[in-house]
């Protein structure tokens, strides 16, 4: 295979590799691009250097680099896409019945790399884990990053361990029967090493809030597309990852007839058709727009799952009262029980957070609830606070394991969170390792407009640039009582989850009822009884106990329940 690459901008390219230059030429069949006759072989460094009419660039990575092993501002590396895999067994994967556990490399095991996750597989399986999502591993600059400022879409964080270290953690992962998720960010790029803008339009106007605005939709946007759509690919074939998280998919600038998320959709079938099993693909979207996971014959994108905040505020405020910015439009057990019943919390309503009408309603009889992802909390829901303070630093045990009841009982598909399960006292503030004080600053400043927004005093914000930020969003896996305790009841939840056949097929299924201080939750053979308060409650719904994490007195027909205390009764 020879050097190319997209350049619309430059007038002239040369390839720099291996310390010398060699004239490229443009090609004829393929608008934009530049093509040399230099044969590329694994281990050669290499750049383009462009010429846009005045002046020559230094070299600068491939922006289809597939290993940057100096960082995001040093040359890409050739590598070699082979790996001795043992993983052949594997077995065909579907979402229904998942437990995902969403962690963060960096902060997850005390050596903070792929081969820190691996030591750490027995220890998810036996909690009963079947699907690990990692945070974005894209490069990004510096050593410490959420990850969400990656600008190298095709390859791998170095300080994690590589692309070598990711296909040894899936692989490995694969052999413990753990599936593999990766969180992937195509609506910007990260301020810090990305040099595609010199090679061509990859972005336009406008922001995310977080960068400009991907050129999906603009002139050229074709070959932008393709870039996203083979990165999507080779995380699906070449490293045998399992299912995509797309984040942030409602700031996708995505106006043409075919959604890039149904192109992305379309990718991972067509990988099912070459070689199976069928990869999942997941959209983070706050927009409650069935259309992303409705079926294509319906006009629909066709992805597996979207992830699922409104249970999660719904829930949230119940158990804290908070109820600043977005947690305004949730707070009674009656909007709990509502969304429960429907998925989404909004289906035409009116937000006061957002001041206009939202979302649309989910068509229950063609789509089933393990296509919708739940979970007590997230990085998200965790970082974007002032303090990066956990849920868990906040709630009694009791309150803790409450929440982890109402989302592991749900037919909703679960996810963990890094920690949650030990009731990690650890936060997860954000953190960034940008090379560019300027940009420190600005990031500084941003983070201090938000949360003046939300209400928040930034007085209390950690620097993010501190490296005492990062260190401390790192697990203790020295675990108390209070640990013990709570890692104990989520693993009893989940086995009930499995043994009790809580990933049913039919949302229209599940019976809830509610007062304004406690809700039933289940069907004609099982239920949830949930005490949403600080008082004791007596709950209309009797039986034989099953679980409970405190001390509730259930008879044939009623069930007494402590504050904040839950129980898993059979009818």
């Amino acid at each position: 295979m020879k050097f190319d690459v997209w350049a619309p901008y430059a007038h002239d390219v040369k390839l720099v590799v291996d310390d010398e230059e060699h004239q490229m030429r443009r090609d004829d069949k393929r608008r934009g691009w530049w093509l040399s006759d230099i044969e590329k072989t694994p281990g050669q460094r290499y750049g383009f250097s462009l010429y846009d009419g005045e002046s020559w660039t230094a070299p600068l990575p491939d922006p289809r680099s597939a290993r940057q092993p100096d960082g995001v501002h040093g040359l890409s590396q050739v590598t070699d896409p082979e790996f001795e895999w043992s993983d052949q067994d594997w077995t065909r994967y579907e979402l229904k019945g998942q437990v995902i556990y969403e962690l963060h490399v960096g902060t997850f095991s005390e050596e903070g790399t792929f081969d820190g996750v691996v030591d750490k597989l027995d220890y998810l399986a036996d909690l009963g884990v079947t699907t690990i999502e990692l945070m974005p591993v894209q490069p990004f600059a510096g050593e410490r990053n959420w990850g969400y400022d990656g600008v190298d879409w095709f390859a791998v964080q170095e300080s994690y361990g590589g692309p070598e270290g990711l296909k040894r953690l899936v692989d490995a992962a694969h052999n413990k029967g753990i599936g593999v998720f990766l969180d992937v960010v195509y609506n910007h790029f990260g301020p810090d090493g990305n040099y595609n803008g010199q090679f061509g339009p990859y972005t336009t106007a406008g922001a995310t809030g977080w960068g400009d605005v991907v050129n999906l939709s603009g002139a050229d946007s074709d070959e932008v597309r393709a870039y996203v759509l083979d990165a999507v690919r080779r995380w699906l074939t070449e490293f045998h990852i399992d299912g995509l998280r797309l984040d942030a998919v409602q700031t996708y600038d995505d106006r043409g007839a075919y959604s890039i998320m149904e192109q992305i959709n379309r990718v991972a079938d067509e990988v099912e058709a070459e070689q199976g099993p069928n990869p999942i693909i997941i959209a983070e979207s706050d927009m409650n727009d069935p259309r992303i996971i409705s079926d294509y014959s319906v006009g629909g994108y066709g992805l597996d799952a979207q992830w699922l905040d409104d249970v999660h505020h719904a829930l949230h405020t119940v158990i804290t009262a908070e109820n600043n910015a977005y947690y305004e439009d949730f707070g009674t057990v009656e909007i709990l029980a509502d969304t429960l019943r429907h998925g989404y919390r909004f289906r035409n309503d009116y937000s006061r957070y957002r001041g206009r009408t939202h979302g649309r309603a989910l068509d229950l009889a063609a789509i089933p609830p393990w296509k919708l992802i739940t979970y007590t909390t997230t990085h998200d829901q965790v970082g974007n606070r002032a303090e990066g303070d956990r849920p868990s630093q906040n709630l009694t045990p009791t309150q803790h394991v409450l929440k982890a009841a109402v989302i592991f009982f749900s037919p909703f598909t679960p996810m963990i969170f890094q920690g949650e399960e030990s009731f990690a006292q650890t936060p997860f503030p954000f953190f960034v390792s940008h090379t560019d004080e300027e940009l420190m600053r600005l990031t500084r400043e941003g983070r201090a407009h938000e949360f003046a927004r939300y209400g928040w005093n930034f007085d209390e914000v950690p620097d993010p640039a501190d490296p005492a930020t990062f260190e401390s969003a790192k697990l203790d896996w020295n675990h108390g009582e209070d640990a013990t305790a709570v890692h104990e009841a989520y693993k009893t939840l989940l086995k009930l989850r499995s043994d009790l056949n809580l990933a049913r097929e039919d949302l229209r299924d599940l019976q809830v009822e509610h007062s304004d201080n406690w809700m039933t939750m289940g069907y004609d053979d099982v239920v949830l009884a949930a005490n949403l308060s600080d008082e004791p409650a007596t709950v209309p719904v009797g039986g034989e106990l099953v679980y409970s994490f405190s001390s509730p007195t259930v008879t044939a027909t009623e069930t007494q329940l402590e504050p904040w205390g839950f129980a898993v009764i059979k009818r």
